[in-house]
Order: C-alpha cells, then sequence, then structure tokens
C-alpha cells in the first residue's frame, strides 16, 4: 500500500538551541520510500545522523540566529503488512530470546514494569498463551483507561497512567510495554504515522516479542494496524521521541497526514485467528 506523507512544525525560537527530530520515516524490508523531502528554515543548519541500517533516523538542527523554526517534511511509502496465523506463534523461554531482543525485558523511564509485576500477573499471569496475554493486556487498557487529551504530561509514566486511569497514544502505549516486560514478554514502543486516524497525529503503539518476532498492538484502536507508517522504535518514548530539544523553543503549529488513495483497513474476520507481523 501506497501513504503520502505530509508533516509541517513551527517553534518559536528564543534562545540558540539544537533539536534531534524524529519524524523521518523509516527505511526497510518492509517499508520503501519515495520522493521524501526535508526543508526547514532558511539559516537553520541540519544533518542527518549515521545510524544502523534499518535503525532510527534523526535529524540534529542547529537554530543558529533563527527566531522561529519551520520544519515541513514530505514523502511516500510503501509498506507491506504480514500476517502470522495464531497456530504459528510459540512461546520461546529468556534462555532462547535473541540478544537483541534483551533489553526490551528491563524497566525504563516510563515502563517501570518492576512496579506493576503485582498487577500484571493478577490480572494476566494465568493466562496460558503469551500472545493471549499481550491481546488480554491491550483489551484491558482499551476498556479501563480513558482517552483523554490534557490528562497527562511528558512526565507521564505508565504507573501513573494506570492510577489516574487516562491518558493519550503515548501513555496507552507505555503501560502495554510495562505490562508486557512485568510477564517477561519483551515489549517496544512505536511511533508511526497513521492512516485514518482523526484527528491526524503522530501515533503511538506498541510492539509485543513473542517466539523471537516482533508483533504490533494498539490499544488506543484509534486508527488501522495495516495502515501505519513506521517512523522509529524504542524502550520508551525517549528512545523515540518527535523531538528532543536542548535550550529554549516552543512548539506553536503542527499539522500531519498519511492519506492513501488504495487503503484498505484489514476486517475483523480478516484479523481473526491472525497476529501483524512488526519488524525484526
Amino acid at each position: 500500500m501506497l501513504f503520502q506523507i505530509n508533516a509541517w512544525l513551527h517553534y518559536e525560537v528564543y534562545e540558540r538551541s539544537t533539536v534531534l527530530l524524529g519524524i523521518h520515516a523509516l527505511s526497510s524490508r518492509c517499508q520503501t520510500l519515495q520522493g521524501e523531502s526535508f526543508i526547514v528554515t532558511p539559516g537553520v543548519t541540519w544533518e542527518e545522523l549515521p545510524g544502523e541500517p534499518g535503525g532510527n533516523r534523526y535529524i540534529r538542527l542547529d537554530t543558529g540566529s533563527a527566531t522561529e523554526l519551520d520544519v515541513s517534511y514530505s514523502v511516500s511509502a510503501k509498506t507491506r503488512c504480514s500476517l502470522v496465523s495464531l497456530d504459528e506463534i510459540h512461546r520461546v523461554p529468556i534462555s532462547e530470546i535473541r540478544h537483541t531482543k534483551i533489553p526490551y525485558l528491563f524497566p525504563s523511564r516510563y515502563c517501570q514494569s518492576d512496579r506493576l509485576w503485582r498487577l500484571a500477573m493478577k490480572m494476566f499471569g494465568t493466562i496460558e498463551h503469551p500472545y493471549d496475554q499481550v491481546r488480554a493486556i491491550s483489551d484491558w487498557i482499551f476498556e479501563n483507561i480513558d482517552y483523554l487529551h490534557g490528562a497527562t504530561n511528558v512526565e507521564t509514566s505508565a504507573f501513573d497512567t494506570v492510577t489516574q486511569r487516562a491518558g493519550v497514544c503515548r501513555d496507552f502505549a507505555h503501560l502495554g510495554i510495562a505490562l508486557c516486560r512485568a510477564l517477561s514478554i519483551p515489549a517496544r514502543y512505536l511511533t508511526g504515522y497513521a492512516c485514518q486516524m482523526q484527528p491526524q497525529d503522530f501515533h503511538a503503539c506498541f510492539e509485543a516479542c513473542i517466539g523471537n518476532r516482533w508483533f504490533v498492538f494498539d490499544p488506543t484502536r484509534l486508527a488501522p494496524l495495516n495502515g501505519i507508517v513506521r517512523i522509529a522504535s524504542g524502550r520508551d518514548a525517549a528512545d523515540a521521541s518527535v523531538a528532543t530539544i536542548f535550550g529554549r523553543m516552543e512548539l506553536t503549529g503542527m499539522s500531519v497526514s498519511c492519506l492513501s488513495e488504495d487503503f484498505q483497513p484489514l476486517a475483523a474476520g480478516e484479523l481473526s485467528g491472525h497476529a501483524i507481523l512488526g519488524e525484526s
């Protein structure tokens, strides 16, 4: 499927600042890019930081003497969605988990799985299959956490969310990740552009590693899972932030769109008995 991505950010700059920007779509075996464009305010210098092949892409900007910063990004992204039968997903013991997945078992800044172990075990510990556990976690979050703008901030953690019972996509993802890790299931944060999401915005969901393969889950249910164009992944939002600012700046304007002329969301019947495969 082909998606047209457009993003625009406007900042007021109060002092010379450096920004690490994470809005570039990922180039991978499941996602190819065409016609990529990146434009910033004249006089602002930038560079794409080198990273691992298939890894997160970061742009470093130096605002210099600019008092305003405009960032425009566009790309056409072609994605391939793969479904896996639930019969093919099997539990793998910790001793056989690939070493690259191990960091996603540990607590992190926003995902304090160590503080949520008792809750996770009480609610989901008796479920036998790890995929069924993750699906139950995602369903529970959707049914018990209110999606509410303004209820949280950039400091809100998974423990805060389960206590306050409200949040946005970032908070839903953090809670899902923390509960998975509490059950010894590796899980990671995922950001992307989402087709048919209303209103259009950057979107966060999560992936769980079962049988040494990543599978995508979205407790918000705000966007079709086969309509997500991947930007970045990490232990939590600290690893996959849209913008990390060193200095004094304020975001005062933003627009995001992810459109497709031929996109067809997966119907419930197509998903029955199947899981959506993430990136390796």
